[in-house]
């Protein structure tokens, strides 16, 4: 992966200056723009440069400075500590670095409240800002008697190195049942996030504000993409992009996701843009256990990029550090809202985005179509343009991926993601045009390194 820094950060040649950028804004009427296969025609949209502002018009960034680190790192000493997992240390950069602006820290029960039952937080001026899901941190009966009266806390990794202060704390109980219905709709067994992090997690919860001692890295090879938004938008900026549109993913990238994305950039290109810029934005964090790897997700996407399937010119790949929590409608929310925070003025939803099967009965947890839906409705994303997609299938009069046509169905082949897994550890190839050749080596190696060992066990995913 020596290459990949260069190609998913490259800079683009010379080009004409932009108009300086400014506040930007979208009327309504373009708030939820149809994108269709056929003929392509003109849609007049009144344009304007500049990426989009952060949700409560300034980004957080909670990390210490070099001159107070030392500082309080030797107050931490005294502090109570709370040892924090690997999903609440994905918390921590989360809220450090302003995916989750304008929160300051693990939420205190006023905004767990707000965020449970109207799926947004009201801020001081009165306005609302889009949070679905709880950004919260969960302590048992020895921690909450250990802090006692203490108003600052350390958290600590598993090698008691300290992480981070929560300051000005607040305790408050952790209904779990309540959390896992609103946030999933059941209280069905077997959600993974839940069984993960809720269920044996603490019954209290501990709010408060963040100093974060440094920048969270998980020294796994690929830190370097982990962008911040704030650098994110630095580069958006060097690129001259006059607009961002924003792709969340966690499976390797077919030609049926590309066909959305060159798509949606020759869209904006029509609507006036000059230089629209994709965020391909692979989720990093916690993702379950039969989801192919972060290592060899972010290999593949190299794949598709070197094969030329997307273009390095006009696309930057980074990590997206949020956990996973596979909750439909309401997840989708979260990954809208982080991702304009980062810079992007457009997200593409496609079908049943964060959905799952339902983990006991046979069938989706989740209606394909709700989460573009309450994209387009929800509270606190009025800015954020909504770029709904038809079904990208297979078409075998053509070869390739291709947008669903209901009027010729039987040319169609639908390739699940089950499909795809279960040809890959067959070391089977799909149809000539579903993946690049490159891309599509790299899943069968990652199905192949988990080939059970002669003692039958199946090892570890290997690393890439």
């Amino acid at each position: 992966m020596a290459t990949m820094a260069s190609l998913f950060l490259k800079t683009p040649g010379p080009s004409q200056p932009l108009p300086k950028p400014h506040k930007t804004h979208f009327p309504s009427p373009f708030r939820n723009l149809p994108i269709r296969a056929g003929p392509k025609k003109s849609i007049p949209a009144r344009i304007r440069c500049g990426l989009i502002e952060p949700d409560g018009g300034k980004l957080v960034d909670l990390v210490l400075t070099d001159e107070t680190v030392s500082l309080r790192k030797r107050q931490a000493l005294s502090l109570p500590q709370i040892k924090l997992s690997r999903i609440d240390i994905e918390w921590v950069h989360v809220i450090s670095e302003g995916w989750a602006s304008p929160l300051k820290g693990f939420m205190r029960e006023s905004e767990f409240l707000q965020t449970l039952h109207f799926n947004s937080l009201r801020q001081s001026d009165g306005s609302l800002v889009n949070m679905s899901v709880p950004i919260v941190l969960a302590i048992d009966d020895s921690n909450k008697e250990n802090i006692g009266d203490s108003s600052s806390v350390a958290l600590v990794d598993d090698k008691d190195k300290t992480i981070a202060i929560l300051n000005d704390v607040e305790i408050y109980e952790h209904n779990k049942e309540e959390r896992i219905a609103r946030t999933w709709g059941t209280t069905a067994p077997g959600l993974p996030y839940a069984e993960e992090a809720i269920t044996h997690a603490g019954n209290w919860l501990i709010g408060g504000d963040l100093e974060v001692i440094e920048p969270i890295k998980y020294h796994d090879g690929l830190d370097r993409f982990r962008l911040s938004p704030a650098q994110l938008r630095d580069e958006f900026t060097r690129r001259n992009a006059d607009a961002v549109f924003a792709f969340q993913l966690r499976n390797p990238v077919h030609n049926g996701h590309a066909l959305l994305m060159t798509d949606t950039r020759h869209r904006l290109l029509e609507m006036g843009y000059k230089n629209p810029v994709l965020l391909l934005h692979p989720l990093g964090g916690y993702t379950k256990a039969d989801d192919v790897p972060l290592q060899w997700r972010m290999k593949q996407h190299e794949m598709v990029l070197e094969d030329g399937v997307l273009d390095p010119e006009t696309t930057v790949v980074s990590i997206f550090p949020s956990p996973m929590h596979y909750a439909g409608p309401t997840e989708v929310q979260w990954h809208a809202k982080a991702r304009i925070n980062a810079g992007a003025n457009f997200y593409i939803v496609g079908r049943d985005p964060a959905g799952m099967g339902h983990p006991v009965e046979k069938r989706d947890l989740y209606d394909a179509d709700h989460g573009k839906k309450v994209l387009s409705m929800a509270p606190g994303l009025e800015r954020l343009n909504i770029l709904p997609f038809k079904v990208a299938a297979y078409d075998k009069t053509q070869n390739k991926m291709a947008f669903f046509d209901p009027s010729r169905h039987q040319d169609f082949l639908f390739i699940s993601g089950t499909k795809m897994r279960t040809l890959a550890k067959n070391k089977e190839s799909p149809p000539d045009g579903f993946m690049c050749p490159g891309g599509w080596k790299v899943l069968v190696d990652y199905y192949d390194s988990l080939t059970p060992a002669g003692n039958g066990r199946v090892p570890e995913p290997v690393p890439v």
